[in-house]
């Protein structure tokens, strides 16, 4: 049976003085989440939000002061221990959807829409996420300054995932050696794009792979997959071999 949200929030330690605890921080954090969920953007929409469900909100929460101000919400969440709160967030994720063992792992970096503000000298926001297919949920992510810093933020998303039989996928920028071990030592196994970023790897492929073809790989263990599609007024045929064997 999975665990209430409080049960995996609570260890996030409460910023504020004493003083200035006019609503419990459990309170806060829930109605935030709730309010994610369902769609809001912004401190003032949680808001509306919570004043719309709050009878609702009352059937689970204690709210002696009512629903908390946008302000004061703004304020929490700024004075939080942003690890913390992944680690419980994670946690509750996890808890709800199940493990990664065994399963797909995407890894992918993605530059968040509109997230780039230039009048405040903002740059645009990048997150390495690990996405469970089977789950349809994303089980960790990683915030870096930009495409070139995924190599970094990889190994540090794989740490927090449960690789034991599991298949990762990473694009080209995830194809280094050290990234490729990390999920090996962790029980898994991978899948990875090769680019011109490994020029010397990507062109081993590229020969070994056409030589084999020409010859219809003979006495090379290979298996092969075909489609094809007709669409936008064009026939495609997409063809793709695999192998263990490369020399």
């Amino acid at each position: 049976m999975a665990a209430s949200i409080w049960e995996h929030f609570s260890v996030i330690p409460d910023p504020r003085v004493d003083r200035t605890k006019l609503h419990k921080l459990e309170n806060i954090l829930v109605i935030v989440l709730c309010a994610v969920i369902c769609g809001t953007e912004t401190w003032v929409d949680i808001v509306d939000f919570a004043r719309a469900k709050e009878a609702w909100l009352r059937t689970f929460l204690e709210l002696p002061h009512g629903i908390p101000s946008h302000d004061t919400f703004g304020r929490v969440f700024a004075a939080l221990d942003v690890r913390a709160f992944e680690g419980a967030f994670q946690s509750w994720i996890l808890d709800l959807a199940g493990t990664s063992e065994g399963k797909l792992i995407a890894i992918d970096g993605k530059t968040i829409r509109r997230s780039l503000d230039r009048a405040s000298g903002r740059a645009a926001i990048h997150l390495v996420s690990a996405w469970v297919h089977e789950n349809h949920a994303a089980f960790g992510q990683r915030a870096v300054e930009g495409k070139s810093n995924e190599i970094t933020a990889i190994p540090k998303l794989l740490e927090m995932l449960d690789l034991r039989k599991a298949t990762v996928t990473i694009d080209a920028m995830g194809c280094q050696k050290d990234i490729a071990q990390k999920v090996v030592d962790r029980g898994g196994q991978y899948v990875l794009a090769v680019k011109a970023n490994q020029g010397t790897l990507h062109e081993d492929i590229r020969l070994f792979l056409e030589d084999a073809i020409e010859r219809d790989f003979q006495g090379v263990e290979h298996d092969s997959y075909e489609q094809t599609e007709k669409g936008h007024g064009r026939l495609e045929t997409r063809r793709c071999w695999t192998t263990r064997q490369i020399e």
